[in-house]
Formats: structure tokens, C-alpha cells, sequence
């Protein structure tokens, strides 16, 4: 008899895993590159996180229409087999399976350990100790998403009610100093050189800060009351998210100069606000935060490939899609999920923080590139779906859609722009550029190719 995933999660911990998934590294990290892209502009940074969180926001409503219809293991796998078909599904699951929830879990390992290297004062953010600590976070984050599944789910609604407190504390406090002392009003005075360049750049970041809440669907077969509270989870999530995100970028230039943001992070303006102590222990709150975010993507990352198996699809589906009687959950799936977390995260060390770069010229940010290739898979899904359910509602099955095919290709526009030629940074190589756009998508063509191998392996299987 085949084992199925428990319904276990309610409306609460679905909301809380749309909002803990999404918020956590990004908003801190990537605040400090989105000011760096805009020339220090708080002006150009808040309108790139508002196109960011409508980008979110567009497409949020439309995997909320979605959901009301559709309903097994994985959502957006769901989605794409019951508009697209079984053969795109089936390439949407490789994909989020092997490079999408992977590459995203990594950078969060890497941003987990960076910020806690930092708490305790070391400098290590890009070398080796930081690499070993975020794969020491990857593995508990395994253990505890594979061991017990419930214990992680109350983790993640601990995680994001803790990671709500810095970003509160300083929406509320930080807006208040700093139209005390003239730093908020002086920030969004500030010119910027910016070019189009940066800014698309910008988008982009924000956009990745946002990344994330589809992965909420992942956990559809373990939603009670699926249909009813995954869409209100990923609309409530999405407001939430963006409310937050928005004001916690303008809120925490009251703290501290944009230079001093931009040199050290959030942390000297915590200091600034709070006082050493005060600072310390809100940053120990950020800490928490990426790590309910890794738990988060973690979780999904170990139903990927069991999404694929209970389809008989993927690699060996006998043994991916089993489910532990102890545990009810999918440990094959979760072991080669952890697998390629590593892979991933010794990609990012050796291509974006080692100082040998070690693969030179074929170096893209893993953080951001994987992202083109979500939007560019949903574009068919939303095409289709307005041809199939278009006559049954306009706003829902055509307007909505429309907007959402729109908000895709701008990100991958944007996202083009700002990473198809980079000059290198360093002095060595002044003058010259690298193309991280084509590398990644050669990669990306490499991994899927694999795929077409496995799916064609498990045709011949079904027929013999």
C-alpha cells in the first residue's frame, strides 16, 4: 500500500511558512546591495523593492487562483502538469528539484553562517570556516526537516515570529530616530550616478530578496484544507512580506549613513539605534531569521525529488518515492536533496567568494541567474492557463495572467541586462568581462539534458 504525506499543517504555519520562507537573509543583505547598485539612492532602492514586491505580488495571485484548482504534492509541479502537461511538469520538478531549490538553499546556508560569524565578531564571511558552517547549517537543517518534520514545521513558525522583532523594532524605532535626527529625509534627498545597468540590477536583487513563496506550495499535500488555505496563505503572506520589506529599507537609513550601511550591513545601524547590547541582540534576531528561511527552503528541497517519483518520474521512483512508516517522511529524497545543497554550496564558495575563483570565467551568481529560469517556466504555464480556463472569469483567468506574464519577462529583461556582460573586479583583469549569463544557462542545459535521459529511461520502464 502506498504511503502517503500526513495532512498536518494548518492555515497558520502555511502563512508563516509563505512569510518565514521569503523573509530572512534577503531583506538584510540584499538592502545593502540594492544601495550599492543605486549609488546610495533611498529613492531608486524603495522603488526597487515596490516593482519587486508587485512582480511578487502579481504572481502570488495568480498561484492563489491556481490553488483553488489544483491539488497533490508539490504545487507548482501541480500546476504545470494540469495546465502544461506531464512532459513540462515533469522539466518544472528537475528543475526546482536540481537547481532551483538547491542553489536557493545553499546561498541561505552561506548568508546563515555569514551572519553568525559576524555576531561573533570574525571576518571570515567568504573563506573556508564560513563554507564549513554552512554546510554544518545545511545538515541540521536535513536532520531536522527529515527526522521530524513536525518539530521543523514549529520551528519555522518560531523562526518567523522571531525574524518579525528586528524588522518591527526597526520599522517602528529606526523611522522615529531617524526623522529625529534628519537621516531619513537626508536619504531620500541623496543623488544618484546610478545607470540603467544598476538599477535593473537593483530590481534584481529585490526580486531574490522576495524569492520564496512559491516554495510555500511545496508543501500542498501536507495543507489541511488545501484549496481553502494555500491561496489565503500566499495572499496574506505576500502583503505582509512586502509592508515589511518596505519599511524596514527605508526605516533602517535612519540608523546609520548610507555609507556606513553600505560598508558594514544592517549591524552598525542596530548599534546606532539600540546601543551595543540592544544591537548585539537584535542581530542575534537576524541570525534566527536565515536560519527559519534555510529551514524553510530545506523543507522543500526534501520533497523535490519525491514530487517526481510519486509521478514514477525522475531518477529510480521506487526509491525516491518511498515514505518512512516512523517518520512519514521521504528520507531518499531527502538525502540526495542535501547532496545537491552541497554541490551547490561549494559551487557558490569557489565561483562568488573565494579569492582563487577557482572557476574563473565560468563563475555566475547562483544566488540571482537561477531565477531568469523560474520566470521563463512560468511564462507557458500562464499562457495556457488563460486558453484552458479564460472563459470561466476575465479578471481571474485573463487580466491576472496577463499581468503576470508581463511581470516574468520584465524580470528576465532586467535580470539579462544587469548580469549578460560583467566587468572583473579585480585589478588583474581590468579591462576585461565575463559572460555569467551564457555560463549559467550552459550549466542550466547540461542539468536538463540529464533529464530528458531520466524521463526517457522511465518511459521505457512503464513499457517493458
Amino acid at each position: 500500500m502506498e504511503q502517503k504525506l500526513e495532512k498536518r499543517y494548518g492555515l497558520f504555519t502555511a502563512i508563516c511558512m509563505v512569510v518565514g520562507i521569503v523573509i530572512g537573509s534577503g531583506v538584510f543583505f540584499k538592502s545593502q546591495d540594492i544601495l550599492i547598485h543605486t549609488g546610495g539612492s533611498v529613492l531608486l532602492g524603495t522603488l526597487a523593492w515596490v516593482i519587486g514586491g508587485a512582480v511578487m505580488l502579481i504572481c502570488s495571485l495568480n498561484f492563489a487562483n491556481f490553488a483553488t484548482k489544483y491539488s497533490k504534492v508539490n504545487g507548482v509541479v501541480d500546476y504545470a502538469e494540469a495546465i502544461v502537461g506531464k512532459k513540462y511538469a515533469y522539466t518544472m520538478g528537475w528543475f526546482v528539484s536540481t537547481i532551483y531549490y538547491p542553489a536557493m538553499t545553499s546561498v541561505l546556508a552561506w548568508v546563515s553562517a555569514r551572519y553568525t560569524l559576524v555576531l561573533f565578531g570574525s571576518s571570515d564571511i567568504t573563506g573556508g570556516l564560513c563554507m564549513s558552517l554552512g554546510g554544518l547549517y545545511l545538515i541540521i537543517a536535513f536532520v531536522l526537516n527529515s527526522l521530524s518534520p513536525k518539530l521543523a514545521g514549529k520551528f519555522q513558525v518560531s523562526a518567523t515570529v522571531v525574524k518579525m522583532i528586528p524588522l518591527l523594532i526597526m520599522a517602528v524605532v529606526g523611522t522615529i530616530f531617524g526623522l529625529a535626527n534628519g537621516n531619513t529625509v537626508q536619504a531620500f534627498q541623496s543623488g544618484s550616478s546610478a545607470d540603467a545597468s544598476s538599477i535593473f540590477a537593483a530590481i534584481c536583487a529585490a526580486v531574490f530578496a522576495y524569492e520564496g513563496w512559491a516554495i510555500s506550495t511545496s508543501i500542498n499535500a501536507e495543507l489541511k484544507d488545501s484549496k481553502k488555505n494555500l491561496p489565503k496563505a500566499l495572499i496574506i503572506g505576500a502583503i505582509v512580506i512586502i509592508s515589511i520589506y518596505i519599511a524596514y529599507f527605508i526605516s533602517v537609513t535612519g540608523g546609520a549613513t548610507i555609507q556606513e550601511i553600505i560598508q558594514t550591513g544592517p549591524e552598525q545601524a542596530f548599534k546606532n539605534i539600540l546601543g551595543n547590547v540592544g544591537g548585539t541582540i537584535l542581530y542575534v534576531f537576524v541570525v534566527i531569521s536565515c536560519l527559519g528561511t534555510l529551514n524553510g527552503l530545506m523543507l522543500a528541497s526534501t520533497r523535490s525529488i519525491y514530487s517526481l517519483s510519486v509521478r514514477n518520474q525522475g531518477p529510480k521512483p521506487a526509491l525516491f518515492g518511498e515514505v518512512s512508516k516512523n517518520t512519514n517522511m521521504p528520507h531518499n529524497s531527502a538525502i540526495l536533496a542535501l547532496l545537491l545543497c552541497g554541490i551547490w554550496l561549494f559551487y557558490f564558495y569557489a565561483a562568488n567568494l573565494n579569492d582563487t575563483q577557482i572557476f574563473g570565467v565560468f563563475s555566475f551568481d547562483s544566488s540571482e541567474l537561477p531565477i531568469i529560469s523560474i520566470y521563463i517556466l512560468y511564462i507557458p504555464i500562464f499562457v495556457l492557463f488563460i486558453k484552458k480556463e479564460g472563459k470561466n472569469n476575465t479578471f481571474k483567468n485573463i487580466v491576472l495572467p496577463i499581468l503576470a506574464i508581463a511581470a516574468s519577462l520584465f524580470v528576465i529583461f532586467a535580470a539579462i541586462y544587469a548580469h549578460g556582460i560583467v566587468p572583473y573586479q579585480n585589478a588583474k583583469e581590468a579591462g576585461k568581462f565575463s559572460f555569467p549569463i551564457l555560463f549559467y544557462f550552459i550549466v542550466f542545459a547540461v542539468i536538463m539534458a540529464l533529464s530528458i535521459i531520466f524521463y526517457k529511461r522511465g518511459s521505457k520502464e512503464k513499457t517493458e
